[in-house]
């Protein structure tokens, strides 16, 4: 299948992302938003990291308009009716997942493939409301969108050899690598790397080390980028904490289990960079 039109569902910092990259690539986007208010602030955000590439010379202006004229804002799911693909980037709620997928099952042509970004939950319960299965997949992107190389494309048991090729040629126009996994809870990269971040905590809680430390000593000794604690404020503590519990939930496996300073940091607010606290101050 040739994907030409892409849908967008939810324009906050995921979505805002995907549908960026997207136009980015050549696709024509449209993108929707519960109100206005929301939408605008999206597309305003969207406008804004395009027009900082313009001022460091990675886009010419002429470039970013053309990116632009690529994207269409709505708050009406009806205008989904002519994409090739639709992916939703809403929050981590099932319920909700479900709901738009059954929606989107009616609104949209029998040859659509319709896709969810989510990070950890289960692919075949969202596929299952829709009379579509073989064309329901995961397109795990990763934040930030327009800067990480790499998307998880994720297959259930229900998933057509033919909607995960298209899936992977998405991915790949979207200029990203692609890594094909199974809708196993946290897929690939949260499937290691949530066991890390909590065995990071749980060290640093025990006095073990600092979290200067710990996360000098895997920035410097294991050659990454940065260390777990600083990743997991990146992240947020908060979807550190629901990834940890939905995958604990699946799996019934004690390595995600969620450290006692985990939930009271997010009981706390201290969600890391969003909120200016998280292992470390922001403000």
């Amino acid at each position: 299948m040739d994907i030409k039109k892409v849908g967008v569902i939810g324009c906050g910092q995921m979505g805002g992302g995907i549908v960026q990259t997207c136009a980015q690539a050549g696709f024509d986007v449209i993108v929707t938003e519960v109100n206005e208010f929301l939408l605008e602030k999206g597309l305003n955000t969207i406008k804004l990291n395009l027009s900082r590439n313009v001022e460091k010379g990675r886009l010419s202006k002429d470039e970013m308009e053309a990116i632009i004229s690529r994207i269409h804002g709505t708050t009406t799911m009806s205008d989904f009716s002519e994409r090739d693909l639709v992916v939703e980037a809403v929050i981590e709620n099932m319920d909700m997942k479900k709901n738009l997928f059954g929606q989107l099952d009616k609104i949209c042509p029998s040859n659509t493939i319709l896709a969810t970004n989510t990070s950890c939950l289960s692919i075949i319960d969202m596929a299952m409301v829709t009379k579509r299965p073989d064309k329901v997949l995961g397109i795990h992107f990763f934040n930030p969108v327009p800067v990480m190389k790499l998307v998880e494309v994720v297959k259930t048991i229900a998933t057509s050899a033919e909607t995960v090729a298209a899936g992977k040629q998405f991915g790949e126009k979207c200029g990203k690598k692609v890594v094909i996994a199974q809708d196993s809870p946290g897929f690939i990269v949260n499937r290691l790397v949530i066991p890390f971040i909590l065995n990071a905590i749980r060290m640093m809680d025990a006095g073990i080390a600092t979290k200067e430390d710990i996360d000098a000593g895997v920035n410097l000794g294991l050659n990454h980028p940065m260390g777990p604690l600083a990743l997991a404020d990146l992240i947020g503590l908060d979807t550190v904490l629901f990834i940890a519990n939905a995958t604990y939930s699946e799996l019934k496996d004690p390595q995600f289990t969620s450290p006692p300073l985990l939930n009271k940091m997010v009981t706390a607010g201290w969600l890391g960079r969003k909120t200016g606290k998280g292992f470390y101050d922001y403000k």
